[in-house]
């Protein structure tokens, strides 16, 4: 896939029947659609639907660097069209990074039935926990890019953000399909409160579940999760195509 500004993209396609739903899985920072856990998470979501897991920008086979949930949205929305275009019915489920991206996405381009947001930030700039402190590192720093290159296989764009893209709470009640947000009560990147901030901050339909012991993001994802996503996604994106 090509996206708008001209990076290409690696993905894996699951083929569903064309008359139902696709479901495009977004991974979270310095992961990829080739890990054990996101070919797991794409198995058990491939029981109910099509689906469509891509590597975002500058992360595993595709090109490009990494904004760090900014420029992925041009990612997400070539997803969105090339699964647009053979199946009836889009939903986005995102980790992380990949979260962030899918509410912006969301917010700001549409074109998708349903979005799930599993273990998102709510706002920018989050350090209060030493995982994020870390994060920050990577991102910020020439030596933590390069740690993080060699390490992850994860190419990060040097300039930062120009202007500071709006953030997932500020935009996540602008977005015209049904949300579910998916937090963990373990999670130790973002507390709890990043989860019941955008519930709160979303629009209706919407619908929010604190995981009592779950981590951070496809990680810690187990099976029983990831199958109660996939029926909410296949419920409520087949309940819109009936209406």
């Amino acid at each position: 896939m090509l996206t708008s500004d001209g990076v290409r993209l690696a993905a894996r396609h699951h083929p569903g029947p064309a008359d139902g739903p696709c479901v495009i899985v977004g991974h979270g920072f310095t992961c990829s659609q080739r890990m054990k856990e996101l070919r797991h998470i794409a198995g058990i979501l491939g029981r109910d639907a099509a689906v469509l897991a891509l590597d975002f920008r500058g992360h595993g086979g595709s090109g490009g660097l990494s904004t760090v949930g900014d420029l992925e949205i041009h990612d997400l929305q070539a997803a969105v069209e090339w699964a647009g275009s053979r199946y009836r019915g889009v939903a986005v489920v995102g980790f992380s990074m990949g979260a962030s991206a899918a509410i912006r996405h969301a917010a700001l381009m549409g074109g998708v039935d349903a979005v799930v947001s599993v273990s998102s930030p709510a706002r920018w700039y989050y350090r209060d926990t030493v995982p994020m402190r870390r994060v920050h590192w990577a991102v910020e720093s020439r030596l933590g890019r390069a740690a993080v290159r060699i390490g992850r296989r994860t190419r990060i764009a040097a300039s930062g953000w120009d202007p500071v893209p709006e953030a997932p709470n500020e935009v996540i009640g602008r977005i015209s399909c049904p949300v579910l947000v998916v937090h963990g009560d373990a999670d130790g990147f973002f507390p709890v409160d990043h989860g019941l901030t955008l519930y709160e901050a979303a629009g209706e339909p919407r619908e929010l579940w604190i995981e009592p012991g779950f981590g951070h993001a496809e990680i810690a994802a187990s099976e029983d999760l990831i199958a109660r996503i996939s029926a909410w996604v296949h419920a409520t994106v087949s309940g819109r195509l009936r209406s």
